[in-house]
């Protein structure tokens, strides 16, 4: 038996959509520089032997807009890790007037994404732009690391970025009523939170996976726009 609509659409996103001014990070916060970039992936990268295949997993936003080129995509499940909206923003979909939450793979349950594996010898090259997009202040809140994927028979080691709990915007179980609410107002320069719920829910569906947790989320993000006045408040 087939699932109904999503109830979350794109005109429904549309009601609350809007650019807000990016007012940049707090004159407190250290932000990576191109030397700090560099010697990081480095390090990451070291313990590679030449030759070994580089697999990125993508649960969110890398499916539907990677960045990056890929040779090959197959869906793959990371046992120990789960999607959350664990990560509160006040730049890209939200502001310090009116913070966002942002998607990360934290500790505990499974999650099912795609594995998307680099291009062989220039690896390093497409993660460069991968890292200055998941990566800004420091210490990062989006941690890249070396997870256990499988894919059918096989195991797979791939980078994903995951939560960082020792930051002070790391925000674990919170009520997924807040969680609604706060995707169905908030938005920055990079667009809004219901865009970003939209757009990784229909590329989950399109890949063949259903995550219920994020299905649930979706209807009740709709529902509380359906409910905001009709004239835009923004």
């Amino acid at each position: 038996m087939s699932r109904p609509a999503m109830r979350l659409t794109r005109e429904l996103v549309d009601r609350v959509a809007r650019v807000e001014a990016d007012e940049g990070y707090e004159a407190h916060i250290e932000v990576f520089s191109e030397e700090d970039y560099e010697e990081h992936l480095g390090d990451f990268l070291a313990p590679l032997a030449p030759g070994d295949p580089v697999w990125v997993f993508a649960y969110g936003s890398l499916m539907w807009k990677p960045g990056f080129a890929h040779v090959e995509t197959r869906r793959g499940l990371a046992q120990g890790w789960q999607r959350s909206f664990c990560l509160r923003i006040t730049r890209f979909r939200g502001t310090r007037a009116q913070p966002g939450l942002m998607m990360q793979l934290d500790r505990g349950g499974s999650c099912e994404g795609l594995l998307m594996r680099l291009p062989p010898g220039g690896e390093a090259d497409e993660l460069r732009g991968l890292w200055r997009r998941e990566m800004s202040a420091k210490p990062p809140s989006n941690l890249p690391r070396w997870i256990d994927v499988t894919s059918g028979p096989e195991t797979l080691r791939a980078i994903a970025f995951t939560a960082n709990p020792a930051k002070d915007n790391y925000a674990c179980d919170l009520p997924l009523e807040e969680v609604a609410q706060t995707l169905a107002l908030a938005a920055g320069h990079w667009g809004s939170g219901a865009e970003y719920l939209l757009h990784t829910v229909t590329a989950l569906e399109a890949a063949g996976i259903h995550d219920p947790h994020l299905w649930e989320l979706q209807e009740m993000v709709a529902e509380r726009i359906e409910a905001l006045p009709s004239v835009n408040r923004f």
